[in-house]
């Protein structure tokens, strides 16, 4: 957002720079006009104001980048010793053996399950 107000208040002082003067001077690509007349001065405050701007900008969008670039990286560190630590809990819970259960009576297993007795004696 700083960037785009930089680049906007640059492009806003060298179009000004450039319609208020005949033949302005140029340091690299800025126009300027060292003069008294106050059109003049306010073209060159605009233009360095836009560049601070544009620079400042796309530095702490750089500077805000890596600080979510690293954050990213923590939560997924943290996330992972999480897991790891779930599946070695799961993993001795695994071993442990689970008592057993007691079944219910059936009052039909003596019918569908024939004993053990009744096969010996045959």
């Amino acid at each position: 957002m700083i960037a785009i107000l930089g680049s906007v208040f640059m492009v806003a002082g060298i179009i000004q720079t450039l319609l208020t003067t005949q033949r302005p001077d140029w340091f690299l690509i800025f126009p300027y006009h060292a003069s008294s007349a106050p059109y003049d001065f306010l073209g060159l405050a605009f233009t360095l104001l836009g560049v601070t701007l544009l620079l400042g900008g796309v530095v702490l969008a750089i500077h805000y980048g890596a600080q979510r670039l690293w954050y990213s990286n923590a939560l997924k560190e943290g996330y992972k010793l999480e897991e790891d630590k779930l599946r070695a809990q799961k993993k001795h819970l695994d071993n442990i053996p689970l008592p057993e259960v007691a079944r219910e009576v059936n009052p039909l297993s003596d019918i569908l399950e024939p004993k053990a007795e009744s096969q010996e004696a045959s």
